[in-house]
């Protein structure tokens, strides 16, 4: 249901007379709508509970349109209180079509190409962009600490960082990108009227930083809420490994290994939340997936310490 700020938000554009449906809503603590007049349609992002959100929203969406990549036009915008109306990009969500039995491997090269292009882009990332360097990484996994292992003591906490510590430099030895940071199928669709990666339609980049390229690929390969075949993903990695000839294969799989341990860990630590906060559902339906992920990165040699703190501490 809409707020009255939003209401009046609305009200002094010229979608005041539109009707307003909600929109299903994923994990996070923003809500959406879609806005209908006259055979057009818009959406209505309400990040008023997260208002700080919408400034990186509005740099990375432009940023993203100036590089000819496929984000939102901005229609009307109220940044004090978290209120945006977007272009309206449709139903299409990758995720939905794949639901749909479509082509996976289309729609996954398209995904790819989309990195592939901003990984390869001069201007890929904003000016004076913030850094998700290994403190900023350690500060998220924190979050694992703090909901799948409460009652850990200070000497496990301070092995804890410690192991991370020494292995989070390492996921940098790649090229450093603009990371949109949740980008998976869920927050990508399809625009069939647009050509080349511009078909590709860019939701969702709000928690955006510059960091290892590697990032985004687990991301997407790596989904918390889908099995992608072992055979898919690797056949996108050599698709993006292709395009960049130069890059070492080592450093980029232990890098890919790391961040996906990162992720995942994150990941379980954000469900496990939301199963005590009264949404079960996620934890329930994916972490059983994401656990798996995550087995499968710890069994990268340079993740050893990793792997044998979470089986002391997170059994």
């Amino acid at each position: 249901m809409l707020t009255s700020e939003a209401r009046e938000f609305i009200d002094a554009t010229d979608w005041s007379n539109a009707v307003c449906e909600p929109l299903a809503s994923d994990a996070s603590t923003r809500k959406y709508f879609r806005l209908e007049k006259s055979s057009q349609t818009a959406v209505l992002m309400d990040a008023s509970r997260t208002p700080e959100s919408v400034a990186p929203f509005i740099q990375v969406n432009q940023h993203l349109l100036q590089l000819g990549f496929s984000a939102p036009a901005i229609l009307a915008q109220s940044d004090e209180k978290g209120l945006l109306l977007l272009e309206d990009f449709g139903d299409a969500t990758f995720a939905r079509l794949l639901d749909d039995q479509s082509e996976p491997e289309k729609l996954y090269a398209l995904a790819t190409d989309v990195l592939i292009a901003l990984h390869q882009h001069p201007r890929a990332i904003p000016e004076n962009f913030r850094t998700y360097h290994p403190e900023k990484m350690l500060e998220d996994i924190a979050l694992f600490l703090e909901w799948c292992t409460p009652g850990i003591s200070e000497a496990g906490r301070a092995e804890f960082n410690a192991v991370w510590r020494e292995i989070l430099p390492l996921a940098h030895q790649v090229p450093v990108s603009l990371l949109l940071r949740d980008y998976h199928v869920a927050n990508l669709m399809l625009l069939p009227e647009r050509r080349g990666i511009r078909q590709a339609g860019l939701l969702d980049f709000q928690d955006a930083y510059q960091g290892p390229i590697t990032y985004d690929l687990v991301s997407l390969l790596e989904d918390a809420r889908r099995d992608v075949p072992d055979d898919l993903g690797e056949k996108m990695t050599s698709r993006y490994l292709a395009r960049f000839p130069t890059l070492d294969r080592k450093q980029f799989a232990t890098s890919l290994a790391i961040l996906a341990a990162l992720r995942h860990a994150r990941v379980l630590a954000i469900f496990e939340k939301l199963s005590r906060e009264g949404k079960p559902d996620y934890k329930k339906l994916h972490s059983p997936r994401v656990e798996r992920l995550l087995q499968r990165a710890l069994s990268h040699p340079r993740l050893a310490g990793v792997k044998h703190w979470m089986e002391r501490h997170a059994r």
